[in-house]
């Protein structure tokens, strides 16, 4: 795959990247949006069972349709472009990867500097106690856990709507990206805010910024490139090319 020449020079003389990643990315390893759902979660809208006043009045309805969504994502697998982020961090000292998604893929891939914006659907926490749980099972009888310390209920470790992002974590965020040389912006149309600031923020501090989706969006007039296609074959030829670009054969 060839991209320009401005990319592979910014490409090769980058010491920051950072890499905002949405929806689109996961859904080239087969995670659904879950709206709708199947069968009994058709009638559903995410709206209504991810918000925490749904939660206190039916939480075993709410921990039930999390176990489908869990049982979902478990069984997908990162695909080539979660490896190569991966591989990615690997090539550049300064590497920060932010995501809006709650699958988990990325870490399940091997990348380390993760910033989960909206939280990660693996790891629960106990809302009186604040005791965190690394994967919590709703018991055989689909009741919702309860925390084995005080009792309390257990809640998924994600961003629900009406919630606020983690405040810690998008402020590195904003900090990785008004520090990036390259700022690449996969699968995400960049709209939601707060993390569509993100883009601008990089743009504002003079990086590059490259868009790569499967068609154009609202920040494609923005970005100094948008490359129309699949994240699992673009960036791996980005990282391919940076592989190429440090180590040229003689």
């Amino acid at each position: 795959m060839k991209f320009s020449d401005k990319l592979l020079a910014r490409l090769r003389r980058a010491e920051s990247i950072c890499v905002l990643t949405g929806a689109g990315i996961s859904a080239e390893s087969g995670v659904p949006t879950f709206r709708g759902g199947d069968g009994l979660w058709k009638k559903f809208k995410p709206e209504e069972l991810a918000n925490f006043d749904a939660f206190i009045r039916n939480p075993d309805v709410v921990w039930e349709w999390y176990a489908y969504r869990k049982k979902v994502i478990q069984e997908v697998v990162p695909n080539p472009a979660h490896v190569a982020l991966a591989e990615l961090e690997k090539l550049v000292t300064d590497f920060t990867l932010v995501t809006q998604n709650v699958d988990n893929l990325h870490r399940r891939a091997g990348s380390m500097r993760v910033l989960e914006l909206h939280g990660n659907i693996e790891r629960s926490y106990c809302i009186s106690c604040r005791k965190k749980f690394p994967d919590v099972k709703p018991p055989d009888n689909r009741t919702a856990p309860r925390c084995d310390t005080c009792g309390g209920l257990i809640r998924p470790d994600v961003v629900w709507f009406g919630e606020l992002l983690p405040q810690d974590v998008f402020a590195e965020a904003e900090k990785a990206a008004a520090r990036c040389d390259l700022f690449l912006c996969i699968g995400t149309s960049a709209v939601v805010y707060p993390a569509a600031m993100l883009p601008s923020t990089a743009l504002n501090h003079g990086a590059y910024l490259v868009e790569i989706n499967a068609e154009y969006t609202d920040l494609s007039s923005r970005a100094h490139e948008s490359l129309l296609g699949k994240a699992g074959t673009i960036v791996p030829a980005i990282v391919q090319a940076l592989h190429t670009l440090r180590n040229p054969t003689p």
